[in-house]
């Protein structure tokens, strides 16, 4: 589930995350205060914009045990989606991306055993985190 699919042109850089996991919606935060660009937009994987492009990108739309990456037509998943974004963000995470050269199994094995175990280490929310009002046109609806 690391590969690319073909889409159409760019339609930027956007971020599907487990809306009620704790540590994605961490994950978020960290992106949108590293990213003064505004390069990433969000959606949450359960919602409607999430589920559409899921199907677009003929992703399982009960995927929830990764973050996604759309950039460029294209989707990303595990931790190739997290180590695209890092190399966009700012400062020194994007000296993150050197990891890609460790080979994608090894990489996706670390990524899940964290996904399994997201839960249990960080918690769960009710619902989807609501984006604080200098945020929120960054997330899609």
């Amino acid at each position: 589930m690391d590969d690319r699919h073909p889409h159409q042109p760019d339609e930027g850089a956007i971020v599907l995350f487990d809306g009620v996991c704790n540590l994605c919606n961490g994950a978020v935060q960290f992106i949108l205060h590293r990213d003064p660009q505004g390069v990433f937009r969000f959606a949450s994987l359960q919602s409607e914009v999430g589920q559409k492009l899921l199907r677009q990108h003929l992703l399982p739309a009960d995927v929830i045990n990764t973050i996604v990456l759309i950039e460029h037509g294209r989707s990303y998943t595990q931790s190739t989606a997290a180590l695209r974004i890092a190399r966009r963000l700012r400062g020194a995470w994007k000296a993150a991306y050197a990891a890609i050269l460790i080979p994608a199994p090894w990489r996706n094995a670390a990524y899940r055993f964290v996904a399994r175990n997201r839960y249990r280490w960080f918690g769960q929310a009710e619902h989807c985190i609501l984006p604080r009002p200098e945020f929120k046109q960054r997330f899609l609806e």
